[in-house]
């Protein structure tokens, strides 16, 4: 496993080893001991998986209380997968980071609790994983506008607008969010 760390503290990169023939491949794509070498210390609790068409955008998501740290990637197709620092205090608040994810590569990233996460589907057709470090908590589900101006994503949709749901099209941008709808750093 190759690990790799980003611009934002805590968001990593993780390589995995594929092992690939004429069958097909063989890829380990969870060990405990990989995240503790990464730095990543807390218990995953919830296993989600979603299928989406291209052109989908989900996101961008965070929980308020009981905050998710995630480990995702894409079981099938590609997808562009995005990170952004929303704790009050950071000295990183605001940045994002995106890698693309897919079936090939079987990149993964670890995206830390009190982060918002989102993704859209680049194939004609993804399943996005991921495992949870918090189980899914309703009442705290909490998110910023996937086309947030100040925040700037540039997202690879190629002129292209995304399918987003009813909910995430009516997500307030970061600057709207009242500090108490914020998660807050802690160093």
């Amino acid at each position: 496993m190759n690990i790799v760390q980003t611009p934002l503290p805590g968001v990593v990169v993780l390589e995995p080893q594929v092992f690939g023939d004429a069958r097909g491949f063989f890829v380990e794509t969870f060990r405990e001991s990989w995240l503790r070498d990464a730095g990543i210390d807390q218990p995953f609790v919830q296993d989600n998986q979603s299928r989406s068409r291209q052109g989908v955008l989900r996101g961008l998501h965070y929980q308020l209380h009981n905050p998710q740290g995630k480990l995702v990637r894409a079981a099938r197709g590609r997808v562009y997968d995005v990170a952004v620092d929303i704790r009050a205090g950071s000295p990183t608040f605001g940045q994002w980071f995106g890698i693309e994810l897919d079936d090939v590569s079987h990149r993964m990233l670890y995206i830390p609790p009190k982060f918002a996460h989102g993704f859209v589907v680049l194939s004609a057709e993804a399943d996005f994983a991921y495992k949870c470090t918090q189980y899914y908590d309703a009442p705290s589900d909490n998110g910023i506008a996937w086309n947030d101006p100040e925040l700037a994503i540039r997202w690879p949709l190629a002129g292209i607008t995304p399918l987003v749901s009813g909910k995430d099209g009516l997500l307030p941008s970061l600057k709207y969010q009242a500090p108490e709808r914020l998660p807050q750093f802690t160093p």
